[in-house]
């Protein structure tokens, strides 16, 4: 190899940084969807078996937690494929710098065009996260009728 080409080279892997970087933190995010979507299956395994189980108002508190378990999974599920996508975005912004540099190409923009798709794949992820942790604090929260609200205690 020639001087000119290891310089290339170096100059190349500098610029897939960012990006690897940016992979680096979607690989965090989705280790983290993947063991909140266990605990929530598992809870909903839990909640299964109580369904049969209850009645009355035990019944409807269950039927409650079982529906938004349901939701949070289908949320951690579209908020992963955003994650997935947004991965090989980023994948393919890394190869389209290698191909533009070794085959002499103009491919700049195409390159703009999928790193910036990787973050609003990214952002549109993060925000079914987010309604992701609202349904789970919504399934946090103390029923009204354990509160006891007109008691002065």
């Amino acid at each position: 190899m020639d001087p000119l080409t290891d310089t290339m080279i170096a100059q190349t892997i500098q610029l897939s940084l960012a990006p690897v970087f940016v992979l680096v933190a979607i690989g965090s995010i989705i280790a983290t969807l993947t063991q909140r979507l266990g605990r929530v299956v598992d809870r909903s395994r839990e909640l299964e078996k109580l369904h049969g189980a209850t009645q009355g108002m035990e019944h409807d508190m269950i039927v409650r937690e079982i529906r938004i378990a349901d939701r949070r999974i289908e949320l951690i599920g579209r908020a992963l494929l955003l994650l997935v996508l947004a991965g090989l975005s980023i994948g393919v912004t890394v190869v389209l710098l290698f191909v533009q540099d070794f085959a002499q190409l103009r491919l700049s923009i195409l390159i703009a065009v999928t790193f910036i798709m990787a973050i609003v794949l990214l952002m549109a992820a993060l925000v079914v996260f987010l309604k992701e942790t609202r349904e789970a604090t919504d399934a946090l929260r103390i029923p009204e009728e354990y509160l006891e609200r007109d008691r002065d205690l």
